[in-house]
């Protein structure tokens, strides 16, 4: 069975591409709230018939993870992951490699904007801690769920994006890793938030790394930064009386455009950074 997406803003009409529906594997990094939490929703309902591992730091205390799951007990299980901590990384991996040998999707969707909640505006109010956490969470820990499972990406049948017809241009799997606009250096006009803008920019050239590693040979994966505008979650919620309502988006609406642009993906598209409407944001 096929479908067809109505292409979005910068893809093009040669985003139209059959999209298989056999379903698929995908892991969602930070799943406990916001926008990893709505792309388990979205996965978990919709009609990819998509098999979910949901991973946070402490899913006893991921309530609505946990009721999700009682509704789903079927495609969605939970396990606990601090992407600081390399060994449970390592451990995960194992586990799920274990259990389920490939995977189809990797959404890296756990971010801080600051230990203390706020950006930083001056440089009065840079520290090496809040850089040094900044970092872990939003930079390292990606780039290490790359490194530990990337093997089961490289195994996975391709369920997610647009295939190519063309064999040799066929991947594998999907590996986004959840950016942001203010990541962008070129675009940076008011300066300021340095520990969230250095991790997101970071994040991006680690992006980019991939994915010319993880281009090369016979199995491939597409990677990719996405910006998901600005969305009603806690991590923007002291910042939203200077969005116009418009502009700020629900869990639920963002991760719509967000998968509308997944499911155009293809190995063309790998190493980019997309808006929430699929423009190119420069790096």
């Amino acid at each position: 069975m096929w479908r067809f997406h109505k292409p979005v803003q910068g893809l093009g009409a040669q985003s139209l591409q059959p999209v298989s529906m056999s379903g698929g594997i995908a892991l969602i990094q930070g799943a406990s709230r916001g926008i990893g939490l709505q792309f388990c929703k979205y996965l978990v309902s919709s009609k990819h018939r998509t098999t979910v591992i949901a991973t946070c730091r402490d899913p006893q205390a991921a309530t609505d993870l946990q009721a999700l799951k009682a509704q789903h007990p079927d495609v969605l299980s939970i396990r606990r992951l601090d992407v600081t901590s390399q060994s449970d990384l390592q451990e995960t991996a194992q586990g799920i490699e274990q259990q389920f040998g490939s995977l189809d999707l990797l959404i890296n969707c756990a971010a801080m904007l600051h230990p203390s909640g706020k950006g930083e505006t001056s440089l009065r109010e840079v520290s090496a801690e809040g850089l040094s956490q900044a970092l872990a969470t939003n930079t390292i820990g990606p780039l290490l769920m790359a490194k530990y499972f990337s093997p089961l990406l490289l195994n996975g049948r391709g369920a997610f994006g647009a295939q190519s017809s063309d064999r040799s241009k066929q991947h594998n799997a999907v590996l986004v890793n959840m950016s942001a606009k203010v990541g962008s250096i070129s675009d940076n006009a008011l300066g300021g938030w340095y520990s969230y803008r250095m991790s997101k920019s970071a994040l991006n050239m680690a992006t980019k790394c991939l994915s010319i590693e993880l281009g090369r040979g016979k199995k491939r994966v597409v990677c990719v930064s996405l910006h998901p505008g600005t969305v009603d979650t806690e991590l923007s919620r002291p910042y939203h009386k200077n969005v116009p309502k418009e502009k700020l988006f629900s869990p639920e609406r963002s991760v719509s455009y967000l998968m509308d642009i997944i499911d155009n993906l293809n190995m063309e598209r790998t190493g980019k950074f997309y808006a929430w409407n699929g423009s190119e944001l420069p790096w």
